[in-house]
């Protein structure tokens, strides 16, 4: 095979990978000097010229002449006889440059380079598309789905990069058919070999706070900061925003006229339940805000221990703890305080008795359990709904079923 038919071969390269003109080139040489230090030791003596556009290359080899009786010789190096049947006015000490036919290298190492170049070339696209993606981290990104797995969904861009979006990172409701648009954020780029694996997540709290960005023009001018995000995707999350204009109203900014600013992100969330709020760096205040929609009466903070109890009125404690304890758990959550709910002013039933003198029976963590939803007395649990009540705490229904016993007990003595 002539030089120039196997660069017409390679040059396809070009035009399939978008690769330029310099970087291609770069890569042709690299795949033929390691074929000519394979064949000949060394390319220290091999000048390369390649023009891709045009299909062609040379590649010369330069060698200095030595006398005949010269047995030993080294790759840079070439006997008078041989060097005379090139030019016959050669003398010894001379360089003599001769052009090197790609035939000459022999079929093998010439598959070999083919095969060489693709592997170079898509190693060139991995490093570029590692790059490209590590670049777009935290970023909102949108793909058509591919493929749809049990475990995954397989989605594809524009470009045809293949995105993986695991079933951990989907909300709860996510329901995808080939063909969907689907945004999400970049999370992470991983090499899995030498190919980059792209991950996007729609459960992460970046995601809610770059979908603010995108949608309420003064989160993306900077106007207003999303101080944080917390979220239980696909159930309910909370936003702290702050404004750096006091003439700005940040939550209503963020919510607009009847919840019109907020509509189209609570939809592509799944119709996930957004509280915003005002950020303060009053704790008391903050904690206060946090556990909207109920109205918190007073709050005792403990530096320290990073916890508060929070007090309520009865009607309001199960605003403050919300369905499945969502409510309470987030506030913690935005606040970084571990929150005790206290039921406020609520006098114990003559017949009543308080868990607390149950702890020779009932283990401690497990009465904080129920003090956590505002349940610090015997009728308050026995009350409940056993399944509301694994739904609301961290307790199994063993447990549970194990503390009513205890409690009834308590009664038919």
């Amino acid at each position: 095979m002539e030089n120039i038919a196997l660069i017409e071969s390679f040059s396809e390269f070009k035009d399939d990978k978008l690769i330029d003109r310099v970087t291609l080139m770069a890569i042709l040489e690299d795949v033929f000097r390691n074929a000519l230090k394979k064949k000949y030791g060394s390319d220290d003596n091999f000048d390369i010229i390649i023009n891709p556009d045009k299909g062609d290359m040379e590649i010369w080899r330069r060698r200095i002449v030595v006398a005949d009786d010269d047995l030993d010789l080294e790759n840079e190096e070439i006997t008078l006889t041989e060097a005379r049947k090139i030019e016959p006015d050669f003398e010894i000490g001379e360089e003599v440059s001769e052009e090197v036919k790609l035939i000459d290298l022999g079929r093998r190492a010439i598959l070999a380079l083919r095969q060489n170049l693709i592997s170079k070339i898509h190693e060139h696209d991995n490093t570029n598309l590692y790059k490209q993606f590590k670049d777009l981290i935290g970023e909102i990104y949108t793909a058509e789905v591919h493929h749809v797995r049990p475990r995954v969904v397989i989605l594809v861009d524009d470009e045809g990069n293949e995105i993986v979006l695991p079933k951990e990172k989907q909300i709860p409701s996510d329901f995808f058919r080939k063909g969907d648009n689907v945004r999400g954020i970049i999370e992470s780029v991983e090499l899995k070999g030498n190919k980059p694996q792209i991950i996007m997540s729609r459960t992460a709290d970046k995601f809610l706070e770059k979908l603010f960005e995108q949608e309420i023009p003064e989160v993306f001018d900077g106007l207003i900061m999303i101080k944080k995000v917390v979220r239980i995707p696909g159930e309910k999350a909370k936003v702290a925003v702050d404004s750096y204009d006091d003439r700005i109203d940040p939550v209503g900014a963020c919510v607009g006229m009847k919840g019109s600013r907020i509509h189209g992100i609570v939809r592509e969330l799944g119709n996930e339940n957004i509280d915003v709020i005002n950020y303060t760096n009053n704790i008391q205040l903050y904690i206060t805000r946090a556990l909207s929609p109920a109205k918190v009466s007073s709050v005792k903070i403990d530096e320290e221990k990073k916890r508060a109890e929070v007090f309520l009125k009865l009607e309001e404690v199960s605003k403050a703890i919300g369905r499945g304890g969502h409510n309470i758990k987030l506030a913690g959550l935005l606040t970084g305080y571990e929150l005790d709910v206290i039921r406020e002013g609520s006098a114990v039933e003559e017949d009543d008795v308080e868990l607390t003198e149950f702890s020779d029976e009932i283990d401690g963590w497990v009465i904080d359990e129920f003090a956590k939803i505002g349940l610090d007395t015997a009728r308050s649990v026995l009350n409940q709904d056993v399944a509301d009540l694994v739904r609301r705490t961290d307790l199994e229904e063993e447990t549970i079923l194990e503390v009513i016993k205890i409690l009834k007990e308590e009664f038919e003595d």
